[in-house]
């Protein structure tokens, strides 16, 4: 499999990862559809018809975590777009790691919605697709007329953060090749298998494609002084007090957000968890992928 080519752009050193790496992937036969952004080409599925359901993903995955979701939400009449977040999937990866920030993140994801007219969207988030889309929803409440919520949180510099995570943050600031399959198989409840780790390992073929990867740990403050937790404060504040509609969905054993977690979670944003996934990790997509993608549709068809 290639190696990916190195560009120098406005943004500084980037690698595109080669089509080549994508293909035959199981289950994933969607393809991407390409945009420009401040000299970065920029990847996401859009797939089906009807109301936008906005699939986030985050850390170390892709777009290819949603594919039993956009399976099932398309095949009961809904439009699916699952975008690679700069630095993953097939959109272009800078190198720098200082070049990730929280507000980059949440701006680029911005720019989709607005190259698309995106309106009465579902936002569906994962992971650090939490912390970038529900700051998204407080502002452009316009956009958004839905939240679904799995295995996530906001990052106010308050929030615990468990021992699991802490070496998981230590082991990433001192590894410049990150183990995408190890991280993928370690947050899953049941072994997914060479075949689906071979997915996750394809958008990163070198060590320096991994910059973004590598720099999502690092961007969770830590303190409410440091960058990104008072905007994570306020996204807090305002969904607590936020009537739009909210459907939790919860892994029964995520070593990562485990669900005692998120039931703190859902009583800050005055709700609760109304469906705890069964025998589930962290990536509850990869464990109970088509249940997930049955219960938001029967969700959204009961409102």
């Amino acid at each position: 499999m290639g190696l990916g080519e190195s560009m120098t752009t406005g943004t500084g050193e980037v690698v595109r990862t080669p089509d080549e790496r994508f293909e035959a992937l199981p289950d994933f036969p969607y393809e991407p559809r390409y945009r420009e952004v401040d000299g970065l080409r920029l990847a996401h599925v859009d797939e089906g018809d009807g109301r936008p359901v906005v699939l986030l993903h985050g850390e170390p995955t892709w777009s290819f975590l949603w594919r039993h979701a956009i399976a099932e939400l398309t095949a009961r009449g809904h439009r699916a777009i699952a975008p690679d977040h700069a630095g993953f999937g097939r959109s272009d990866k800078p190198v720098a790691l200082d070049w990730y920030s929280y507000d980059r993140h949440v701006a680029l994801t911005a720019e989709l919605f607005e190259r698309l007219d995106l309106r009465d969207v579902t936002l569906v988030v994962h992971d650090w697709g939490g912390p970038i889309g529900l700051r998204l929803a407080v502002e452009q409440p316009e956009r958004v007329g839905r939240i679904v919520i799995t295995d996530t949180g906001l990052f106010t510099g308050h929030q615990q953060m468990t021992p699991a995570w802490e070496a998981f943050r230590d082991f990433v600031a001192g590894s410049e090749d990150l183990p995408i399959g190890m991280l993928v198989r370690g947050g899953c409840n049941d072994d997914p298998g060479d075949e689906v780790i071979a997915a996750y390992e394809a958008p990163f073929p070198t060590a320096a494609a991994k910059a973004g990867a590598r720099a999502f740990p690092l961007l969770i403050p830590r303190t409410p002084q440091e960058p990104g937790a008072a905007e994570g404060q306020r996204t807090l504040d305002a969904l607590a007090a936020d009537e739009r509609p909210k459907l939790l969905l919860w892994a029964d054993s995520d070593p990562v957000i485990p669900l005692a977690t998120g039931e703190r979670f859902a009583a800050a944003l005055g709700g609760e968890i109304a469906h705890v996934l069964p025998q589930a990790g962290h990536f509850l997509q990869e464990d109970q992928g088509p249940l997930l993608g049955r219960l938001i549709a029967e969700w959204l068809e009961q409102l």
